[in-house]
């Protein structure tokens, strides 16, 4: 089977595990995925069957968008709610002036990567050295915000959600992380959706249970996008 199915991926899934459910499903080994999507992460994750995993390079995916909520006054080890919490402060910030530091974070910035990411450093990955507890100095590197929205937030919550734009390799957590910074609270990402990678969106998208269910009355194919 050569193609692509644009998978929901559920929470608490790594993309590793989408996948591996997928190689079951499909009963070929040959799969691979565009764009990783943190466990925590839901949304659009494309999967590549057969002769499409060749044509990865060439996927227009690199723009990808996402809602994500976030919370103000909390510092986070890994920048998102699945973190321990480093710092929390009772300062309050207005709708006025989280506004007002939007406008810094669009267009090209410049992004550290968080420690707990699949970067590599002299040839380890980040998250495996912050697993021992080990912090290096990461190079920022440069990302494009195309959009950055408030969809909502809560004064009395210091909570609200984002609607990003963005280029392939932008770290969303490090962009709530940054934010708080600005704004002198701190803060830490709370969940994240992302709607489209590329030309895909979360409307040509399926539930895990959806594949399951078209898998088991062998009409896969209704679901898969041709390499053409």
């Amino acid at each position: 089977m050569n193609g692509i199915i644009i998978l929901d991926k559920p929470e608490g899934f790594t993309s590793f595990d989408a996948v591996a459910v997928a190689r079951r499903l499909f009963g070929q080994k040959k799969i691979g995925h565009t764009g990783t999507l943190d466990p925590m992460a839901t949304g659009v994750l494309p999967l590549l069957l057969g002769r499409a995993t060749r044509a990865e390079s060439l996927l227009p995916d690199t723009e990808k968008e996402y809602r994500a909520s976030f919370a103000l006054g909390t510092r986070t080890d890994t920048g998102d709610i699945t973190g321990e919490t480093i710092d929390h402060t009772d300062a309050r910030v207005s709708r006025e002036q989280l506004f007002a530091v939007l406008p810094r974070f669009r267009g090209e910035i410049l992004q550290v990567p968080p420690m707990y990411s699949a970067v590599k450093k002299d040839g380890k990955r980040l998250y495996e050295l912050a697993r021992k507890g080990i912090e290096v100095e990461r190079e920022a590197r440069p990302v494009t915000i195309e959009r950055l929205e408030l969809l909502r937030f809560d004064e009395e919550q210091q909570a609200g959600e984002l609607l990003v734009s963005c280029s392939k390799g932008t770290y969303i957590r490090t962009l709530c992380q940054d934010i708080g910074e600005r704004l002198g609270t701190g803060g830490c990402m709370e969940s994240l959706v992302r709607t489209r990678s590329g030309r895909f969106g979360l409307n040509e998208s399926y539930r895990l249970d959806e594949v399951e269910d078209f898998a088991g009355r062998d009409r896969l194919s209704e679901i898969l996008i041709p390499l053409d």
